[in-house]
């Protein structure tokens, strides 16, 4: 198994869209991380002298294909980043000033290639090893490949209609390509669905890529926004991926705060590439470009990517928000080092804001075999009358905040802190590390019971300091305005109190910077149960391999 290869793919480009899926899947036993693939149609790697990498044109059938690569990599290698390589696609013929080859020398890729592919059929067995010698040589010549390169035949079964179609004669089609070319979208978690919209802009661009990403202002009403990846990082992703696809392409990266960006003020830019969902947003765009006296941009329409994998509450297309809701119970970020810590029980420290459902999780996963450790109910043993803590808090706070009983009124100690920071932390000094000793203690007397896990339900894990004596950090989070719903049903109170409670503590987004596991609530029980159940799964195994089993 090798980490990254390269395809070169021979076949005519009529034929490739049947071909791929099979030739994908060959590939996929081979390499197991980055897939390159570079298309060379009509290549001879049988032949006496040795071939040389030649410009090919854009034509529809390149753009076509470039969707089925992309859909059928879905399908059938999901776990494999594949890249589909435009260095030698080129609009215009060679002029004096172009090189003749659309390599003059070999182009580095971000993965340098181990091991080079190809669907190319040798005719004759004994001419194996001399096609294989060829096949390194002209990639060689292309990229920048690791030392001792490899080669592999690949042996795809031929389509029921294959043989029809090499019968037939190939009509290319010459695709309209532009000067500049401009897109936009979140980019989040760089898919399939994404690449085949940048490399057919690309194909479609000759001098300059324009790509607007969405900002912060843009991802207000996106699922589970929370988990979207770091503008810096999209960027990231982005220009590793260009670079790959076509380094002679000018690639301006820019923030996108609102729905149209710089494509209503470019006076340069001449086509918009679009989906069939985002051809309205297209036409808007032309809108406000004729408002500004500016020339309205070609709309070039590509295919949504059919997701043949989706669930019931997942959307039919390829999608970041479908990607974003497969990450839901399972490892997000790899826990710290917990070494001074037993290894049994092993302690989940379960957090969420108000409302997000966080105590129903934790009584699922007590459900399941884990000790629960409440720590709201902690919170009132800790007040109880002749504790320390509360001897501690009537010194701070003074007698007033007791009742007839003399026990310590909640309501009226809260009202002494509320809106006061300085109160606060003054109460939060006594109380939070009590709560953390008697959480503690559940915990070794699990440990004494033989128990495997714990789950310590705590809305303040975060903010208290607790990490330091829990394994994993899971954290349950819902949307703001759900969460609002949520408070006022259940507690009575107006949406503006439970607006501000909500804003009293860390914001999901905070929240999750120190998550390894994240959970939601925001669906049916029974969508909730699933996560569960996976993140239980997951966790049996991280602690097997923790206790060196199997």
């Amino acid at each position: 198994m090798f980490s990254t290869g390269i395809l070169v793919l021979t076949s005519p480009l009529h034929i490739l869209p049947l071909r791929i899926a099979p030739v994908l899947s060959s590939a996929a036993q081979l390499v197991d991380r980055t897939l390159y693939v570079h298309l060379h149609p009509g290549l001879n790697l049988g032949g006496g002298s040795p071939p040389r990498p030649v410009f090919l044109p854009p034509v529809v059938d390149l753009s076509t294909f470039i969707t089925r690569l992309y859909s059928n990599a879905a399908d059938v290698c999901g776990h494999l980043d594949v890249r589909f390589l435009l260095t030698n696609i080129r609009a215009h013929p060679a002029s004096s000033q172009t090189p003749s080859s659309p390599f003059p020398s070999p182009q580095p890729l971000s993965h340098s290639p181990e091991v080079v592919l190809t669907d190319f059929t040798v005719q004759d067995p004994h001419q194996t090893q001399q096609v294989k010698q060829c096949l390194e040589k002209y990639t060689g010549c292309c990229y920048v490949c690791r030392p001792g390169l490899s080669s592999m035949l690949l042996h795809p079964q031929l389509q029921e209609n294959e043989h029809r179609l090499k019968n037939q004669e190939e009509k290319l089609e010459c695709l309209e390509t532009y000067s500049d070319v401009v897109v936009g979208g979140t980019f989040d978690r760089l898919h399939g669905a994404h690449k085949s919209l940048l490399n057919v802009s690309c194909v479609l661009a000759n001098k300059r890529f324009v790509i607007g990403v969405c900002n912060q202002a843009m991802l207000k009403k996106k699922v589970l926004k929370e988990l979207i990846e770091p503008y810096s990082l999209r960027v990231q992703k982005l220009k590793a991926f260009l670079q790959d696809s076509k380094p002679s392409l000018q690639v301006e990266i820019v923030p996108l705060d609102d729905p149209f960006g710089v494509s209503i003020v470019d006076p340069m830019l001449k086509c918009i590439v679009v989906s069939e969902e985002t051809k309205k947003g297209g036409e808007a765009v032309n809108k406000k470009r004729i408002e500004n006296g500016l020339q309205p941009l070609v709309l070039h329409e590509i295919q949504l990517l059919k997701d043949v994998h989706h669930t019931d509450i997942e959307e039919e297309k390829i999608s970041s928000s479908s990607l974003r809701f497969r990450l839901l119970g399972t490892l997000i970020a790899p826990p710290k080092d917990t070494s001074h810590l037993p290894t049994l029980p092993y302690v989940i420290g379960l957090t969420g804001g108000s409302g997000s459902g966080k105590t129903s999780i934790a009584k699922r996963l007590e459900a399941l075999g884990a000790v629960r450790i409440d720590c709201d109910k902690l919170g009132h043993e800790v007040y109880q009358t002749g504790t320390a803590a509360y001897h501690k808090v009537l010194e701070a706070f003074g007698s007033e905040i007791l009742s007839e009983d003399q026990s310590i009124n909640r309501r009226s100690l809260g009202r002494k802190v509320f809106g006061n920071k300085e109160q606060l932390k003054r109460l939060t000094d006594i109380v939070w590390p009590e709560i953390a000793a008697l959480a503690q203690n559940r915990i070794n007397q699990a440990r004494e019971e033989g128990k495997q896990v714990c789950v310590v339900d705590a809305a303040v894990l975060l903010e208290a300091g607790w990490t330091d004596w829990i394994h994993e950090v899971w954290l349950t989070i819902i949307p703001e305005e759900e969460a609002v719903s949520r408070i006022t049903e259940r507690d009575g109170v107006t949406a503006e109190d439970a607006q501000r409670r909500l804003q009293s503590q860390w914001s999901n987004s905070k929240q999750v910077e120190h998550a390894n596991v994240v959970l939601s609530s925001l669906w049916e029980p029974e969508i909730t149960q699933k996560q569960v159940l996976k993140a239980w799964n997951l966790l049996q195994q991280r602690i097997q391999s923790k206790l060196g089993g199997p």
